[in-house]
């Protein structure tokens, strides 16, 4: 047991055992919340998603030296999307070498901002990397050092400001649950744990049956997207709504 619990259960022993069992439960949140992470930076919804605008719609314009389909430098597999990629099962590229792109290409380990982007695009890098199942059991292994993009955790780091990335796993780390869909709100997010996580963008219906989302790896191009999708579909693949501890109104 560590200090702050052990500081918890002496304070527990210590209360008058006349009280009522809702106070208990107060009482036990209450600790819970004073425990959880802070949040490491602040941000507002006006911010988070004119922040998501940004990959969006970004134009660059690609060239050969910005392919690969093999291994980088440090001997990690890459396959950017482009039009040359079209793999037998998953989503086939959509980037064109001397053709004007819009929006930032999907990069399994991907954190860029814009400006590293289009730094690393004008330098001859590899513009993204596809996800493979291969990519999903190694994990940060298979993360390349080399290509430049972003992938779906590290575009809500991005969005919300954060100094690092986090993963589906972690992210909900410095966040609140929000069970009511009524309670949704721009900037907030819906995660997978471990799969996929999206950036609410408001309600595509007034009776909240389909909804708005920005997501980056997800069909049918491998770049940040504005997807509709319904509703109870998204909550029926176990997405749950999350709400970042660090946002601002």
């Amino acid at each position: 047991m560590d200090f702050d619990s052990r500081r918890n259960s002496e304070t527990l022993r210590r209360l008058p055992m006349k009280f009522s069992v809702a106070t208990f439960v107060s009482l036990i949140l209450a600790f819970t919340a004073a425990g959880a992470p802070p949040a490491p930076s602040a941000v507002t919804r006006k911010e988070a998603i004119a922040t998501a605008e940004r990959y969006l719609t970004f134009v660059w314009t690609p060239t050969e030296k910005n392919i690969l389909h093999g291994k980088d430098g440090n001997g990690i597999g890459v396959d950017t999307p482009d039009t040359s990629w079209q793999p037998k099962t998953g989503n086939p590229g959509w980037w064109q070498p001397g053709v004007k792109a819009i929006g930032v290409p999907y990069k399994w380990g991907g954190f860029d901002t814009i400006e590293s982007f289009d730094a690393g695009v004008r330098a001859g890098r590899p513009a993204g990397d596809t996800y493979t199942a291969e990519k999903r059991h190694l994990l940060d292994a298979a993360t390349s050092k080399v290509a430049v993009g972003i992938d779906c955790s590290g575009f809500i780091s991005r969005c919300w400001n954060l100094p690092r990335a986090c993963s589906t796993r972690t992210i909900t780390r410095f966040c609140d649950p929000v069970p009511d869909m009524a309670d949704v709100r721009p900037g907030d997010i819906f995660n997978t744990k471990n799969a996929h996580v999206l950036l609410f963008a408001g309600w595509a219906k007034p009776d909240r049956s389909r909804l708005l989302a920005y997501e980056t790896g997800a069909p049918p191009l491998m770049k940040v997207l504005l997807h509709e999708m319904g509703t109870e579909w998204l909550l029926a693949q176990g997405y749950t709504a999350w709400r970042y501890r660090g946002m601002r109104d």
